[in-house]
């Protein structure tokens, strides 16, 4: 896999979008969702690293991140939406926080949602509270994912975890990123909240409600226990 991310995270800063789905052709596993995204995960977070060391400019960051998500976009609708079974009836969005812009992880997560049967709207990044508020209020979602990765927003995310758990048809609230991983977002979130550490774990959280299924026409939501973080 290092190999793979070296060479995936060339193309990447390149620009090279065609050379970058040519390597997804290739990976004997290309239809594995999972293993997809972690590539492009763990090379985006290399190209991170890269730029912490002045190794790569702000440009380059820019043109990684704006090849990956287009490269995202095309295996999307490849490997996701175009082999999508029964819908759930269920339905999900995804925000991160205001001034918050490092959304290609929210859009992987989407996809998985997506991929599972939800019908998912994006919003992308720096959604403000107040508009994130009244979409949820129109759209009535059952979940709404929240992404935080920068520490000094975690005060906003407490705003955004009440406001939208207070929406009449009462979604379940999801919350993820990078200081998902790296702190104890509880204090934060409320006792309902589901805090995810990553893709891994967002996918078993979506079997085991998908196992769990539906009982009495709502949403059963799995069991704590199958949470590391909870």
């Amino acid at each position: 896999m290092e190999a793979d991310v070296q060479r995936f995270t060339k193309y990447l800063l390149n620009g090279d979008e065609l050379s970058c789905e040519d390597m997804i052709d290739e990976l004997p596993e290309k239809e594995n969702v999972l293993s997809v995204f972690d590539l492009l995960t763990k090379s985006m977070q290399h190209i991170g690293e890269l730029w912490e060391n002045n190794e790569v400019s702000v440009a380059d960051e820019h043109l990684a991140t704006a090849t990956c998500d287009y490269v995202l976009s095309q295996y999307r609708y490849r490997f996701i939406t175009s082999k999508i079974g029964k819908k759930t009836g269920q339905k999900a969005m995804f925000l991160c926080l205001e001034d918050e812009q490092h959304y290609l992880g929210t859009k992987m997560i989407a996809s998985l949602f997506e991929f599972y049967g939800w019908e998912v709207r994006l919003f992308g990044a720096n959604l403000p509270l107040e508009y994130a508020e009244t979409q949820a209020k129109e759209w009535k979602p059952d979940l709404i994912g929240v992404s935080v990765a920068i520490l000094y927003h975690l005060p906003k995310l407490k705003d955004y975890v009440e406001t939208l758990s207070r929406i009449p048809n009462g979604p379940t609230m999801m919350v993820g990123g990078r200081l998902s991983g790296l702190y104890d977002l509880r204090q934060y979130c409320s006792e309902e909240t589901v805090i995810l550490k990553g893709i891994e774990e967002v996918k078993t959280w979506l079997e085991a409600l998908s196992n769990e299924g539906i009982s009495d026409g709502k949403r059963n939501q799995p069991s704590n226990s199958i949470f590391s973080n909870q």
